[in-house]
């Protein structure tokens, strides 16, 4: 596989992880080439996401780097993706917050957009509204584990407000279906429109409506989406790619190809030419939280 093909977001993710094991580990660039019987040009285009790496490269690197048999699994499960023409990042148990790609990706955001039409997103949901949608998906899951989703979910939220580095800025736009469709009594659904208010009036996120008077949109195709965009490193290019990121029920897509985000950004600018202004989404949602929730 050339390195152009497929996306390129599991190779930047598995070189940020060899990187840093291998650094724990205080093994030097030239130790690890020695390992491989390779250059150290080419550990180093590995660390830095510019190639696909081998299963067989990797373990030997984990080895070396002393790395656990249960993390090195995932590590090795990552390889594997960095040689697909696309790939999908499943769920699962067996992994842990920390490795989450998409978290790690939104971190290190400047920007992101996100667009649904069914749910509150997760960076703005409170927690009745979070525990209540875990509760729903996983009916059978021990209210610990549960308690735990929710917990991370809203950790997530500090990335909104911290002061270092700058928060990301945030621009979202719901379906007023969402307003509408509640998982939650109507206490519950106020309080989660009124934290929306809230979120609404920082500086750094802006929360716009998709009235259904405005007729079927773009994104009616697409579902739900998010678009991440990054810094500029050094006042170049940008330290990540735009990447697009799709959730579904047992996995996720995630999509930098130019064609790819092209696509996307022109579905949000379809969004954004139909979606009430700022001010006229708080008012709709004030009206909503006053006529259904108070």
């Amino acid at each position: 596989m050339d390195e152009t093909s497929g996306s390129t977001v599991p190779r930047r993710q598995l070189g940020r992880l060899l990187t840093q094991l291998r650094e724990e580990a205080a093994v030097t660039l030239d130790a690890a080439a020695e390992e491989l019987d390779c250059s150290r040009q080419k550990i180093w285009r590995i660390e830095k996401g510019l190639v696909p790496a081998r299963v067989i490269d990797v373990r030997a690197l984990c080895t070396r780097y002393g790395v656990a048999e249960e993390v090195t699994e995932l590590v090795l499960g990552l390889a594997r993706e960095t040689r697909a023409t696309g790939w999908w990042h499943s769920y699962g148990s067996a992994v842990p917050t920390w490795f989450s790609l998409y978290v790690g990706l939104e971190e290190r955001a400047r920007q992101v957009r996100m667009y649904n039409g069914e749910l509150i997103p997760g960076l703005l949901q409170t927690r009745a509204y979070a525990t209540e949608l875990f509760r729903r998906k996983s009916p059978t899951m021990p209210p610990e584990e549960r308690e735990k989703l929710v917990t991370v979910r809203l950790q997530r939220q500090n990335v909104l407000t911290r002061r270092l580095p700058p928060a990301p800025t945030l621009r979202v736009v719901l379906s007023e279906a969402v307003l509408l469709r509640s998982p939650l009594d109507r206490a519950g659904m106020g309080d989660q429109l009124r934290h929306l208010l809230e979120a609404g009036d920082r500086d750094n996120i802006s929360i716009r409506v998709l009235p259904l008077a405005a007729g079927p949109s773009l994104a009616s195709e697409t579902g739900a989406f998010v678009i991440l965009d990054f810094p500029a490193a050094f006042g170049r290019v940008a330290t990540e790619p735009t990447t697009i990121y799709v959730e579904g029920i047992t996995g996720a897509l995630y999509l930098d190809k130019p064609a790819e985000v092209a696509a996307y950004a022109y579905v949000w600018s379809d969004l954004d030419s139909r979606a009430l202004d700022e001010r006229q989404s708080a008012r709709l949602i004030g009206e909503t939280i006053g006529e259904r929730y108070a």
